[in-house]
C-alpha cells in the first residue's frame, strides 16, 4: 500500500493558486484543491500537490482538513458547473479568502500524449482564464477535450461530491437511467435514447395534430351534414320548380294539340260539306238540264218578245213611264225573291246547327253518364286547401323552431367545448399535481385514491393533501409558501373532526400499512386572525404582503396554517428588503420574514437580548407552482351541467319536432293525393257540364229564333202575285196579251232557275263557312305552335327534342290536369322559403374542403406510420443493448448484496413502452430477511442503507465503466460498522483490479483492521495551525505507529 501525505504551506499566502495533476492507468496525478470561502470551508489551501495512484485512491483526513477541496478542484478544473458541488453558485467563492485569484492545473492521461488543463479564477470579475497545454483557449475547447475522454463530472454515477451524496437516492428512475447510459453505456446508446425521446415528442405532436385534424374534419362533416338538410330542401324545391317549368312548357303544346285536333275535326266537316255539295250538285244535274231546256225554250220566246217589242216600239215610247213603273215592280219582285232566298238559307243553316248541337249534347251527356253520378267535390277541395295551408304553416313553424334549436344547439355545443377545454386544462393541472405527489410519496397518493372512494364514511369535512387544495394566486409566490410549509404537512390530510381522522388513520395506516400524515383543524377557526402589524406600516422596508394573502385554501386548512405556521403574520418583501436587512432585523416584531430570494428567522436572547439570525435560500417551487382556481372550476362544472341539461332538452324537443314534422309530411302527402283525385274528378265533370250547358243555351237560342219558312214563302208568293197583278194592270193598258203571256212564262222559268241556284248556293256557303273556320283554326294552331316553341326556346323549324318529349310523356295530357298539377306544385314550392343557390354553393365548397382535409389527413396518417417505423427501428437498436447492460449491472449488484447477506436487484422499469422519457432504472433492496424488496427512495430506507445501496450500485458500474475515473466523497457516513466494512472490502476488491478505471474514495475516517492491497493508494490529508510541511516526516510517523501497534 502506498501512503501519500498532503499538507499545506500557510507561509505562502500570496500564492493563491493550486495545482492538480490527474492521470489514468499507471500515470501519477498532481492534484490540489481550490481554496474556498470561510462560509463554505473551515480549512483552506494556499498551495498543495496531490499525486494519486492509477487504481483505488483512498483520501483520508479529518473533517475540515480540505478533502472535499480536492473534489472541488477536480470538478472546476474539468469545466464542471458550480451547481454540481452544491457549495456556492459563483466560482469566485471557491478561492481562498483574502486572495484575488486561484489556480487549478490537471494532467490527464491520454494515449499519445497527456492532456494538461489549467484554469485561473479571478474573484473580482468572477471570470476564468483557460489554458490547454499552456496555451490560452476558450472554455468550450476544454469541454470538448474533456468530453472526448468520456469524463462526465455532471454525472452522479461518475462524480459524487459530498453535498450531492443524498441526491443520488433522490434521483428519479429516468435520471438514473440517463446517468447510467452516459457512464457505462456505449456512446451511441444515450444518443439513441435522446433520439427516441425526440421521436416520441414528435410522434405525440403528430398524433395531436392528427387528432386535432380528425376532430376538425369530424366537426366539419357534422356542420356540413346539418347544411345538407337545407341543400336537400333546396333541391326538392328546385325539382318542384323544374316540374312547374315543364308544365308551363307543355301547356301551350297541349293547347296546340287541342286546337290541332279541333282543326282536324273541322277538316273532316269541310270534307263532309264538300261531299254533300257534290251530292247536291249531282242531285241537281237533272234540274240543270231542265234549266238548259227552259233556257232553250226562252230563246224563241225572247225572240217573239223582241219581235213584239219592235212592233210596239212606238207604243213603248209612249208607255215609257208605265214601263218604268213595271221595272220598279220587277225590281220589287226580285227583292222579295232575294229576301226569300236569304230566309231559306238562314233556315237551313239553323236546322243544321240545331242538329249538330243536339248531336253534340247527346255525346256529352253520354260521356257525363260514364263519369257517374258524383256529388259536388268543391267543398271537399276547399277543406283540403285549408288543411294544406294549415299544415304548411305548422311545418314552417316547426322548421323555424328547428332552425332556432339547431342554432342554439350549435352555440351551446361551442360553449360546452370551450368549458370542457378549460376544465380539461384545470384537470390536467390537478393531475400534474397528483402525479408529482405520487412520484414523491406513493403511499399518500394511494391513500388519496382510497379517500375519494370512501368519503361517505366521514361525518365532517375531509380535505385532500394540502398541496392539492392550496391554490397560489400567482405562481411566482409558490416558492415562498412551499418553503414555509414543510412537505410533511403539504402531503397531510386535513380533518375537521378528530374521530374522522382516527378512523382514516386506522384504515390507511393500520390496515393498509401506508405511511401517511394527517392533522386536525383547530376547533376555533384561526383563518381570519389579523396580522400584528398592518402591511402599510412595514411597506417602507420593501414588504408588500403577508404570506396568507398569497394563496387560497379551505377555511379549515387556512385555520391550521395560521395557527401552526402563523402565515397571517409572516411578511414577504423584495430586493429592497434585502438591501435594508440590517435595519429590518432590528425590528422587534419581525420573527420570520422573506426577502426576494431568502428566508430569515430572527431570534432574541431572553437573557442578553442579543439578536441571532439564520437565513436560507428560497428554493424553487416543485408542487404549488401549478395553480387551479377551485371556485372557477366549480363554476365551470356548474356551467357544463347547465349546458348539458339544455342540450338534452334541445335534443328531446328536436326529436319531438321531427316526429311532428314527419306526421305533418305524411298528412300533407295524403291531402295532396286526395286533392289531386278530387280536382281531376271535379275538372272533368265540370267541363262536361259546362259544355252541355253551353250547347243547351245555344240550342234554346237557336230554337227560339227559328224561321217559319212556310209562312215566309206564302207571304212572298202573295207579294209577288200582288206585284204581278199590278204589272198586269200596267201591261193590260198598253201591251198585247201575247207579250204578257210570254213575260209570265219567262218569270216562271226564271223562278225555277233561281230555286236551283239557291240550293247550290247554300252548299257553297256552308263550304265557305267551313273554310273560314279552318283558316281561323289553322292560324290559331300556328300561333300556339310558335308560342310553345318560344316557351321551350326552340327554333321555328326545330322539332321537339327527345329529352323534352320524354319528360312531357310523364306529365298529364289534358289542360285541366296540367292546371291542377301546376297548382299543386306551386303550393309545394311555396313551402320551401328562405333557400337560395348560395346554400348549395356553400355546401359544395365545404364538401371540397372536407375532401382536401381527408386527403391531408391520409397524408398525416402515412407520415405518422412512417415515423413510427423509424421509431421501431431506433427502439430495437437502443432497447436490446440497454436490457443487456441492465442485466449485467443487476448481476453485479445482486452479487454484492448477496455477499453482504442482503438482497438487491436492478431492473429496467417502464409503465408504457412507448413513453421513452419514462424509462428508468429501478433499484430495489432488502436489508432484513423479514421484509420484502423495496424501491430505493429518500424516505423508505435509512441514511446508511441508502449509502450502502448507492455505493454498491456505483461498484456494479465500475467494471462496465467507460469513464476514466470515478469520485465518491464521504459516502460511508451513516453506515453501521458491519456494512461499512463489507462495503469497503467490495470497493477494495473491485476498484483495485487492473481492468477498472481510477477510483477516488474520500472519507474522514476508516475502521480499524481493514484489508488493504498493494494496488491501493492512501492519501492522508492534514491541515491546521500547527502543521508544517518542514516538520512532517512520514517514515518516523509510520515507525512510531508500528511500534505502538506491536506493544498493544
Amino acid at each position: 500500500t502506498r501512503h501519500t501525505h498532503t499538507h499545506t504551506d500557510r507561509s505562502i499566502s500570496h500564492r493563491c493558486f493550486s495545482t492538480l495533476l490527474i492521470g489514468f492507468s499507471l500515470l501519477l496525478w498532481k492534484t490540489a484543491g481550490l481554496t474556498e470561502t470561510s462560509a463554505l470551508c473551515h480549512r483552506t489551501y494556499s498551495y498543495t500537490v496531490v499525486r494519486p495512484g492509477p487504481n483505488l485512491n483512498m483520501i483520508v483526513g479529518a473533517n475540515g482538513t480540505g478533502k472535499s477541496s480536492i473534489v472541488c478542484a477536480i470538478c472546476l478544473g474539468l469545466a464542471g458547473k458550480t451547481a454540481l458541488l452544491g457549495r456556492g453558485d459563483k466560482v469566485g467563492l471557491y478561492v481562498k479568502s483574502g486572495c484575488r485569484k486561484g489556480f487549478v492545473e490537471i494532467e490527464l492521461y491520454k494515449q499519445g500524449g497527456n492532456v494538461v488543463i489549467s484554469r485561473e479564477i479571478h474573484v473580482d470579475t468572477n471570470q476564468s482564464v483557460w489554458m490547454l497545454h499552456g496555451k490560452v483557449c476558450s472554455q468550450k475547447i476544454v469541454e470538448e477535450e474533456v468530453k472526448a475522454l468520456h469524463i462526465q463530472v455532471s454525472n452522479l454515477c461518475q462524480f459524487l461530491p459530498q453535498d450531492k451524496v443524498g441526491e443520488f437516492a433522490k434521483m428519479t428512475k429516468p435520471d438514473l437511467l440517463e446517468a447510467t447510459e452516459k457512464s457505462v453505456g456505449p456512446p451511441e446508446m444515450y444518443a439513441y435514447h435522446c433520439k427516441l425521446r425526440n421521436f416520441r415528442t414528435k410522434e405525440r405532436e403528430l398524433e395531436n395534430e392528427l387528432k386535432d385534424k380528425t376532430n376538425f374534419l369530424e366537426k366539419a362533416k357534422q356542420r356540413n351534414e346539418r347544411n345538407k338538410h337545407d341543400v336537400n330542401r333546396y333541391y326538392e324545391k328546385k325539382r318542384h320548380l323544374d316540374v312547374i317549368e315543364l308544365l308551363e312548357k307543355k301547356k301551350p303544346w297541349v293547347e296546340y294539340e287541342t286546337n290541332r285536333k279541333e282543326l282536324e275535326g273541322v277538316k273532316k266537316e269541310r270534307e263532309e260539306a264538300k261531299r254533300q255539295l257534290s251530292a247536291l250538285r249531282q242531285a241537281q244535274a237533272p234540274m240543270l238540264r231542265k234549266m238548259q231546256q227552259i233556257e232553250e225554250q226562252l230563246k224563241p220566246t225572247e225572240d217573239q218578245i223582241k219581235t213584239k217589242t219592235a212592233a210596239i216600239k212606238d207604243a213603248t215610247l209612249k208607255c215609257k213611264q208605265k214601263q218604268d213603273q213595271l221595272d220598279r215592280k220587277n225590281k220589287e219582285i226580285d227583292d222579295i225573291k232575294q229576301t226569300l232566298r236569304l230566309k231559306q238559307m238562314e233556315a237551313d243553316d239553323q236546322q243544321k246547327r240545331i242538329s249538330n248541337t243536339k248531336r253534340a249534347i247527346e255525346d256529352l251527356k253520354a260521356e257525363l253518364a260514364k263519369v257517374g253520378d258524383q256529388p259536388d267535390v268543391t267543398p271537399q277541395i276547399n277543406a283540403i286547401n285549408m288543411d294544406l295551408r294549415r299544415i304548411q304553416e305548422d311545418r314552417a313553424k316547426i322548421e323555424g323552431e328547428k332552425t332556432d334549436l339547431r342554432r342554439e344547439k350549435s352555440n351551446l355545443s361551442a360553449e360546452t367545448r370551450v368549458l370542457q377545454r378549460k376544465l380539461n386544462d384545470m384537470n390536467n393541472m390537478m393531475n400534474a399535481k397528483e402525479e408529482k405527489l405520487r412520484a414523491r410519496h406513493k403511499d399518500t397518493h394511494t391513500a388519496l385514491q382510497w379517500l375519494r372512494q370512501n368519503r361517505s364514511l366521514f361525518q365532517g369535512n375531509v380535505y385532500e393533501p394540502m398541496m392539492l387544495v392550496i391554490n397560489v394566486k400567482d405562481p411566482r409566490y409558490a416558492q415562498y409558501v412551499e418553503t414555509h410549509i414543510s412537505f410533511h404537512d403539504l402531503r397531510a390530510f386535513v380533518f375537521q373532526r378528530k374521530d374522522d381522522m382516527e378512523k382514516f388513520m386506522s384504515e390507511v395506516r393500520d390496515k393498509k400499512n401506508l405511511k401517511v400524515n394527517s392533522i386536525c383543524a383547530p376547533e376555533t377557526s384561526c383563518s381570519q386572525r389579523p396580522p400584528s402589524r398592518n402591511i402599510e406600516s412595514i411597506r417602507r422596508f420593501g414588504f408588500f404582503t403577508y404570506l396568507r394573502e398569497m394563496f387560497d385554501a379551505p377555511d379549515d386548512v387556512m385555520s391550521y396554517l395560521c395557527q401552526q405556521y402563523v402565515v397571517h403574520d409572516v411578511p414577504v418583501g423584495s430586493e429592497k428588503t434585502k438591501a435594508m436587512i440590517k435595519t429590518v432585523i432590528e425590528e422587534p416584531y419581525l420573527k420570520v420574514f422573506y426577502t426576494a430570494h431568502e428566508r430569515y428567522i430572527v431570534k432574541r436572547s431572553f437573557y442578553s437580548n442579543k439578536i441571532s439570525t439564520s437565513n436560507s435560500a428560497v428554493n424553487p417551487s416543485q408542487y404549488l407552482a401549478i395553480t387551479v382556481d377551485a371556485e372557477g372550476k366549480q363554476q365551470l362544472e356548474q356551467q357544463m351541467k347547465a349546458c348539458e341539461s339544455k342540450l338534452s332538452e334541445i335534443d328531446e324537443r328536436m326529436s319531438a319536432l321531427q316526429r311532428e314534422g314527419a306526421a305533418l309530411a305524411r298528412r300533407d302527402n295524403e291531402l295532396l293525393s286526395e286533392k289531386k283525385r278530387l280536382s281531376e274528378l271535379k275538372g272533368k265533370k265540370r267541363q262536361l257540364e259546362q259544355k252541355i250547358s253551353t250547347k243547351q243555351d245555344s240550342l234554346r237560342q237557336t230554337e227560339n229564333s227559328v224561321i217559319d219558312l212556310k209562312k215566309i214563302e206564302e207571304e212572298t208568293k202573295r207579294k209577288i202575285e200582288a206585284v204581278n197583278s199590278q204589272k198586269v194592270a200596267i201591261l193590260r193598258a198598253n201591251l198585247t196579251m201575247e207579250k204578257v203571256h210570254l213575260a209570265l212564262k219567262t218569270v216562271g222559268l226564271m223562278a225555277e232557275k233561281a230555286k236551283l241556284e239557291n240550293s247550290c248556293r247554300e252548299g257553297a256557303t256552308e263550304l265557305k263557312a267551313t273554310d273560314q273556320v279552318k283558316v281561323r283554326l289553322t292560324e290559331q294552331c300556328k300561333g300556339l305552335l310558335k308560342k310553345a316553341k318560344s316557351v321551350c326556346r326552340m327554333q321555328l323549324n326545330e322539332n321537339l327534342p327527345e329529352d323534352l318529349h320524354n319528360a312531357f310523356t310523364k306529365l298529364p295530357d289534358t289542360l285541366a290536369e296540367i292546371d291542377a298539377m301546376l297548382n299543386e306544385e306551386h303550393s309545394r314550392a311555396e313551402f320551401f322559403t328562405g333557400l337560395s343557390e348560395q346554400v348549395v354553393e356553400d355546401y359544395n365548397r365545404k364538401e371540397e374542403e372536407i375532401k382536401n382535409l381527408e386527403k391531408e389527413l391520409e397524408e398525416k396518417v402515412n407520415a405518422l406510420n412512417a415515423y413510427r417505423q423509424n421509431i421501431s427501428e431506433a427502439k430495437e437498436r437502443w432497447l436490446n443493448p440497454l436490457k443487456q447492460l441492465v442485466e449485467k449491472i443487476n448481476e453485479k449488484f445482486s452479487d454484492f448484496f448477496r455477499s453482504m447477506q442482503c438482497a438487491g436487484e436492478v431492473d429496467l422499469h417502464f409503465e408504457n413502452e412507448d413513453e421513452y422519457d419514462k424509462y428508468g432504472i429501478r433499484i430495489r433492496v432488502k436489508f432484513h430477511s423479514s421484509t420484502q424488496l423495496h424501491e430505493l427512495t429518500p424516505h423508505h430506507q435509512s441514511g446508511g442503507e441508502r449509502s450502502v445501496s448507492t455505493m454498491l450500485y456505483l461498484m456494479a458500474l465500475q467494471e462496465l465503466n467507460r469513464c476514466p475515473f470515478r469520485v465518491v466523497d464521504e459516502i460511508n457516513q451513516g453506515m453501521d460498522p458491519i456494512n461499512e466494512r463489507r462495503v469497503f472490502d467490495i470497493v477494495v476488491r473491485t476498484a483495485s483490479r487492473k481492468s477498472t478505471s481510477q477510483y477516488f474514495f474520500i472519507t474522514p475516517k476508516l475502521l480499524q483492521n481493514l484489508k488493504y492491497v498493494d494496488e491501493m493508494t492512501v492519501l492522508c490529508v492534514h491541515n491546521g495551525q500547527t502543521v508544517s510541511p518542514d516538520q512532517w516526516d512520514e517514515k518516523k510517523f509510520v515507525t512510531r505507529r508500528l511500534k505502538r501497534t506491536a506493544r498493544t
